[in-house]
């Protein structure tokens, strides 16, 4: 066919001539390379609503080392959530699913829609990379709001917990978050599948996704929207609507390529200022952009394959906050607007040389540039309190090795280095080695360390007007290490895991107010802090019918060098844990299917007390959040075929805070009570 011989010509030349510059960049640029070499434990890979469950484990997993390689042979801990599980279990938010991750803590900030962090093993809440179908998408410098993001469409879930900077640069300090679409039609499975939820504080929830192929190619296409009042009595809703489609062509058992094309919008109303008073009924902010990807890779011989990722990823901010009433002068401001449009584009090429059946050499060059228009419009009780526009970006060239080989048939060692210059802050290497040791059929050992970075947002950098930036800041760092074992006994029905991890942070961004000389810079590299953990699991699968996890994190955090605040309130002092992060953590999941249609899943997530600020005073106190429990129950129902054309149909059901704990996750914006929510969904096409 016509348009087969074009793809494959537009494809070898691509990836041939990226080849080329891989391999002239790799040898023209210097790395540091590290190997360790002790004992730790496989992955731990979680199902839709729980602990590791190791008897459903996808054949392979990409994001630990970018190349497929089986669960057993990969050195870091990963999970992987199916989206089939974790849509039966009625997750339709994704930061709710990651709750059930070993080390995560998730931080939303009062209501259904409010700005949503996740600290991975104790970092900073920018310290996580997240990627959609390998498209970065988070903000220059690493920040993410999980608010906007839906389960609607997501084939599964990959969590990366240590750093991965040796693989994705930027931003992987703590960790990878990658969430992988539909890319195509399941065997058996209905076209689509449209449906409809809605509950408590005026929620409605509506998406349609439909996905057809066969092994050549493959296609989804899905949407949703979801809409609440919020918890707080006005000014409160949340809008997020999605729009995800997926191309995989795969012309020859040699080639492959995947078009990803997604568009989010988010807008999220609140009435609250800075310590959770309701003082504004026209206050708000929106995100909404593109996120595009094309990932193409050809096999040129049976060993050499190469590999092309291009990205794009637009992300337009504003806040608004417009008059109250026309009486509204007498504030700081009375009337503010801005506006932030940032861009980032990327391109990857990389070379995976497999030199026999299970080793792989990899080399690779990327460059990424980043844009950001930003400027505002602000009026108050002085008159025009606007700052200039900006109006700037940065780019970043790479280049990284990697070696993933076996040591005999028992051990595999992964090990690589990677070479960053920034035009801002110069050149940054980083590495990571690891191996996973099997001893027999059921126990592994895992070790591995690493290092990491991220580079500064460009508010830290460029900043004008009431704060100003510091164009000389340099990334913040890390150096990390971990420890592990896995037993799973035979059968499955019995599994458990524990995971010891140490990270050391440097260079840490700290503000300080009045900057040491008028004018200058209010932003300075001068904080230092640790966090050390361990993570423990266990899964229990007694029948078909019904399986159990349990999960305890611990995790102790110190700030080791202060930042220009020594009071024992500040974000950073000397012998004070790290905010928002809890000590103890733990999670108790169970699945029970009384009979096939019927699924009724139970989860208690417990988060024990945590150190906030508390801004009612200036300079601002620290305050113990006390600890909670949420309790989550819900159940999903198919009811079989339908009317002509209908595939299938079921109902299902959520509560979410089913014992309407009352607690905070951020200090002053009290999480949302108990919550029901009720759907239902019809299956068409076979």
């Amino acid at each position: 066919m016509p348009y087969v011989s074009s793809l494959r010509l537009f494809l070898t030349s691509s990836l041939l001539t990226s080849s080329l510059f891989t391999t002239s960049l790799l040898t023209s640029s210097l790395f540091t390379s590290s190997l360790f070499t002790s004992f730790i434990l496989t992955p731990s890979l979680l199902h839709g609503q729980g602990i590791p469950d190791t008897i459903t484990l996808p054949p392979v997993v990409v994001t630990a080392t970018r190349v497929p390689v089986a669960p057993a042979r990969v050195s870091a801990a990963v999970t992987v959530l199916s989206g089939v599980d974790l849509r039966a279990a009625g997750l339709s938010s994704l930061a709710d699913a990651l709750r059930a991750v070993s080390g995560a803590a998730i931080v939303r900030s009062g209501s259904f829609g409010a700005q949503t962090s996740l600290f991975l093993r104790g970092g900073e809440s920018d310290y996580t990379k997240v990627l959609i179908n390998g498209v970065a998408v988070n903000q220059p410098g690493g920040a993410f709001d999980f608010a906007e993001l839906t389960t609607d469409n997501v084939r599964r879930i990959e969590v990366l917990r240590g750093p991965a900077s040796v693989l994705y640069g930027s931003d992987a300090v703590t960790g990878v978050v990658q969430i992988l679409t539909q890319d195509g039609r399941e065997p058996g499975a209905p076209l689509g599948a449209i449906g409809v939820r809605g509950g408590s504080y005026s929620t409605l929830e509506s998406f349609a996704r439909f996905a057809g192929g066969t092994g050549r190619v493959g296609w989804s296409l899905a949407g949703s929207r979801n809409v609440t009042d919020g918890t707080f009595p006005y000014n409160n809703d949340s809008r997020t609507g999605t729009v995800d489609m997926l191309l995989r062509v795969a012309p020859d058992p040699r080639t492959d390529a995947r078009l990803s094309v997604r568009y989010d919008d988010h807008r999220f109303h609140f009435p609250t200022d800075g310590v959770g008073n309701l003082v504004d009924r026209n206050q708000s902010t929106g995100e909404r952009g593109p996120t595009v990807g094309l990932d193409a890779g050809r096999f040129f011989t049976p060993r050499l394959e190469g590999r092309l990722l291009l990205s794009a990823h637009q992300g337009e901010l504003d806040y608004d906050d417009p008059q109250d009433n026309p009486g509204d002068t007498l504030g700081f401001y009375n009337d503010f607007h801005s506006r932030d449009r940032i861009d980032r584009r990327g391109a990857d090429a990389r070379a995976n040389l497999h030199l026999g059946s299970a080793t792989v050499l990899t080399g690779g060059a990327a460059i990424e540039t980043e844009h950001d228009r930003s400027s505002n419009v602000c009026t108050g009780q002085f008159g025009d309190c606007s700052s200039p526009p900006i109006d700037t970006g940065r780019a970043t060239r790479s280049a990284y090795a990697q070696l993933v080989m076996p040591l005999g048939v028992r051990a595999d060692l992964t090990t690589g280095a990677r070479l960053d210059h920034s035009s801002r802050f110069g050149d940054i290497a980083t590495y990571r080695t690891g191996l996973a040791v099997r001893l027999g059929t059921a126990t592994r050992l895992r070790a591995s360390v690493g290092t990491g970075f991220k580079e500064p947002t460009f508010l830290e950098n460029f900043s004008t007007g009431f704060v100003i930036g510091n164009p000389d800041l340099e990334g913040e760092r890390t150096v990390s290490w971990e420890l592990g074992a896995e037993h799973l006994a035979a059968g499955g029905r019995l599994g458990a895991a524990v995971t010891l991890f140490a990270q050391r942070f440097r260079n840490l961004i700290d503000y300080l107010a009045v900057p040491p000389q008028p004018g200058g810079p209010n932003y300075f590299n001068v904080a230092a802090a640790s966090a050390d953990g361990v993570e423990a699991e266990v899964s229990l699968r007694p029948s078909a019918a019904v399986r159990a996890g349990v999960g305890y994190t611990y995790l102790h955090t110190r700030v080791t060098r202060s930042g220009f605040d020594p009071a024992a309130g500040a974000a950073f002092a000397t012998g004070q844990p790290l905010l928002r992060r809890p000590a103890h953590a733990g999670r108790l999941d169970l699945t029970w299917r009384p009979t096939r249609p019927v699924s009724l899943t139970f989860a208690a997530n417990f988060v024990g007390h945590r150190w906030d600020q508390d801004y009612t005073s200036f300079p601002p106190d620290r305050v113990r959040l006390r600890a909670y429990t949420r309790v989550d129950v819900a159940v999903h129902a198919d009811l079989g075929r339908g009317p002509r054309g209908i595939s299938g149909m079921a109902l299902s059901g959520r509560i979410e805070n089913a014992l309407d704990a009352v607690y905070e996750e951020a200090r002053h914006f009290p999480a949302p009570r108990r919550t029901f929510l009720f759907g239902a969904e019809l299956a068409v096409g076979r």
